[in-house]
């Protein structure tokens, strides 16, 4: 938190194979928009899914470390390109998977979804390394828990669309969800700063007493 109660600004994610629509918003509003990439060019999107597929265990293992170091590399690049406020990043909600990238490999469940969670795995290594705190939210209910947050007394998809209008094209479903969960991250800090304020102001508030 910083200024006059202010928290720093809040990067909400959508990431795809290999890119992501980022939106930054600070108290409430749109302060930046921007597709990032999360590999270098000529690397596979999807090393779990296809590639590793028809590989020996052992190449295929070496590949996703490969892509996992380009991808931890591309995320760092994109998060110092953002807004110099950002204090925080939500990503979308990660699935629990097996422990090992050779597990993953060979589980149909798992190797649909590990390419997605190498890239937030990335992200949120990237934002941690500079002190970020990192939000997980659920893409099928965070328009709705954005609008809670926001206590609006229109539709929530009319006021992304009034959003969008002023912030320009492009500006797509992936761009809302994004906005909705940097303000639903916002909240969530800001009701923890709260939490833990009041211990400390009990404690000062004691302490003055015990001085008087």
């Amino acid at each position: 938190m910083s200024g006059k109660g202010k928290l720093a600004a809040t990067a909400g994610i959508y990431d795809h194979a290999g890119w992501a629509i980022v939106v930054c918003v600070a108290d409430g509003k749109l302060l930046d928009k921007r597709r990032i990439e999360l590999i270098d060019p000529g690397l596979p999107s999807l090393p779990h899914h296809h590639p590793c597929q028809h590989l020996p265990i052992d190449e295929a293992v070496a590949l996703v470390a490969r892509v996992r170091t380009s991808a931890e590399a591309c995320s760092a690049r994109a998060l110092d390109a953002l807004p110099k406020s950002i204090g925080a990043i939500a990503i979308r909600k990660r699935p629990e998977l097996p422990p090992t990238v050779a597990e993953r490999i060979r589980s149909y469940y798992a190797q649909t979804r590990a390419d997605g969670v190498m890239f937030r795995d990335a992200l949120e290594s990237a934002a941690l390394a500079r002190g970020w705190r990192v939000h997980e939210y659920e893409a099928k209910t965070v328009l709705a828990e954005a609008a809670a947050a926001l206590r609006l007394d229109q539709d929530i998809d009319e006021w992304m669309r009034e959003v969008g209008r002023n912030a320009g094209r492009p500006w797509t479903g992936d761009h809302r969800l994004a906005m909705a969960a940097a303000i639903v991250a916002t909240r969530s800090r800001r009701t923890q700063a709260r939490k833990t304020a009041r211990p400390r102001s009990t404690s000062s508030a004691r302490a003055r007493r015990v001085r008087r």
